[in-house]
């Protein structure tokens, strides 16, 4: 059912039908808007409180949606307020830099093409994880703009609106964070494709076993004639 059609008032209890209205919003936005939160607060548990906020927000005044827009873009700007409130209070801010000035160098793998293998699927966790940390670490200004544009796929135009900059300074950050973010994985993953392709363990010792059985073999031969 479109939100148009949902009658819920905050004086009285949704309706089955409302619920399931609710429900369908929810499940077709959850995974868009809980992004845009995270990119802002860098933090899971408070991206998934301000979301369930920004619901409650949205679905106890449906009478402030008036069409001008789509649900995710109205949706998707009681995400931002709320997420923006809350950093502005502070609550957390201490802790969370601590936590990133604290936080461990990933130890990366190299990164197969298939992940066929636990190996190989804890390598792509590896990888996506140094991504998620290394988008976490981006200025507060270029860090959302790039979750919005490359992550979620929106448009300059959309992501101007959402953010109410102009679609210059949307392409202009966008353009630094790719550097800055091309920037830090080079430095994170350069040291680790030292260690790429690796030749040791049991490979190593059945090359320096079958090339010591063949020079054994040859001295035999020669001490033969």
């Amino acid at each position: 059912m479109p939100i148009a059609e949902t009658h819920h008032s905050p004086k009285h209890p949704p309706s089955a039908e409302d619920i399931e209205s609710f429900r369908a919003i929810m499940q077709a936005h959850n995974r868009k808007l809980y992004r845009i939160a995270r990119s802002i607060l860098r933090n899971n548990d408070d991206a998934e409180d301000v979301l369930q906020e920004a619901y409650v927000r949205a679905f106890t005044r449906l009478a402030d949606f008036r069409g001008e827009s789509t649900v995710a873009t109205w949706l998707s700007r009681i995400v931002i307020n709320e997420a923006l409130g809350r950093l502005r209070k502070g609550r957390r801010q201490a802790k969370l830099a601590d936590e990133m000035r604290h936080s461990h160098r990933a130890e990366i793998i190299a990164f197969p093409l298939n992940a066929t293998t636990p190996e190989k699927m804890m390598a792509q966790r590896q990888i996506l994880d140094l991504v998620e940390r290394l988008t976490d670490e981006l200025p507060d200004a270029y860090r959302t703009v790039f979750v919005l544009r490359v992550i979620e796929g929106l448009s300059n135009e959309e992501t101007a609106g959402l953010l109410d900059l102009r679609p210059e300074t949307v392409r202009t950050r966008l353009h630094r964070a790719r550097y800055l973010l091309k920037e830090n994985l080079e430095r994170q993953i350069g040291p680790v494709l030292l260690d790429a392709f690796p030749f040791a363990g049991k490979r190593c010792e059945r090359l320096t076993a079958a090339v010591l059985a063949r020079l054994t073999h040859l001295s035999a031969e020669s001490g033969s004639h």
